[in-house]
């Protein structure tokens, strides 16, 4: 499931940039490592959420040009799906 990000290349250098993975390993490994599985999770949220923006092909298109409608958009974006989990 995780696959792209699971190998000792790609753990590796994110431990060197100071970042904690969350990534599961593979159940194939002979050496598996802990993870915190509730920030797993929350990770699946972050990956959730970019998801359902991309769903709103202005966001995805960057049709506006100034950084400040942009980011007008993108928080008109967040409220609309907030407002969808509430029904």
């Amino acid at each position: 499931m995780y696959m792209a990000y699971e190998g000792n290349e790609t753990r590796q250098l994110a431990l060197d940039l100071g970042f904690i993975p969350v990534v599961p390993p593979s159940e194939r490994r002979v050496d598996p490592w802990e993870y915190d599985r509730e920030m797993c999770k929350h990770r699946n949220e972050v990956e959730r959420l970019f998801r359902r923006l991309k769903g709103f092909r202005r966001i995805f298109s960057r049709f506006e040009k100034l950084d400040m409608m942009f980011l007008a958009f993108l928080c008109f974006v967040l409220v609309v799906d907030g407002l969808r989990g509430l029904c």
